[in-house]
């Protein structure tokens, strides 16, 4: 899996990408991570990519050009990438959207910044995707968001092969049993103890089976 970020920020991904599953999935060849940085395809002398909206009102809206140029040189070196914009007005990002991206070769990210992007650029993406019903400074965390949900499915970049199977919104709309670990008593400074259940220390995978599907809920 390859994904290709376009940004104007291209340093702000280093430290996500450089610790965690995400590193190893680098190292092992699971996931390529491309950044560019968007002010590359800027043609005048201050290399700049936003400009005053037409119309009038608050803050500044990035340009057509760059993006239409970077997508264009990006996308001649691959098959058939995906292009999306991340946008405060896109749909919305879920578990079954990752699952349909982790069957894809390409990615390409789009990081909007400013007041957003210039529609014209609506022609030549894909998908216009949001992570939730609010607005951030940028499209870098969503860049993160994505890449990280998406990569978490691949084969063999988790540990585990049954980490992706029992997790929340594997099943649409059902959200994960509770989980408990070491120490099998907890004391809090009151002197309140919390116990794990016990069904959990009984060896009876049967019953922990049927307690976990009973503990599971609704989102």
């Amino acid at each position: 899996m390859n994904f290709h970020i376009i940004t104007i920020f291209p340093n702000i991904f280093d430290s996500y990408f450089d610790e965690s599953i995400i590193k190893r999935a680098q190292k092992e060849n699971k996931i390529n991570i491309n950044i560019y940085n968007l002010r590359d395809w800027a043609e005048d002398n201050h290399k700049s990519v936003d400009d005053t909206p037409y119309g009038g009102g608050a803050g500044m809206v990035m340009k057509v050009e760059p993006l239409y140029k970077a997508i264009n040189d990006i996308k001649t070196k691959l098959a058939n990438p995906k292009i999306v914009l991340l946008s405060a007005k896109g749909k919305s990002w879920n578990q079954s959207s990752a699952r349909e991206y982790s069957l894809l070769t390409d990615i390409i990210l789009i990081c909007g910044r400013y007041e957003g992007v210039d529609e014209r650029i609506l022609g030549y993406i894909d998908d216009e995707i949001s992570i939730g019903d609010y607005v951030l400074t940028g499209g870098e965390i969503g860049a993160m968001t994505i890449l990280d949900s998406v990569s978490r499915l691949l084969p063999g970049v988790l540990g585990n092969t049954d980490s992706p199977i029992s997790e929340s919104h594997t099943e649409e709309g059902i959200l994960e049993y509770p989980q408990y670990t070491r120490p099998e008593i907890f004391k809090d400074k009151n002197g309140n103890e919390k116990k794990v259940p016990k069904v959990l220390l009984s060896g009876n995978h049967a019953e922990i089976k049927k307690w976990r599907n009973k503990m599971k809920r609704e989102k």
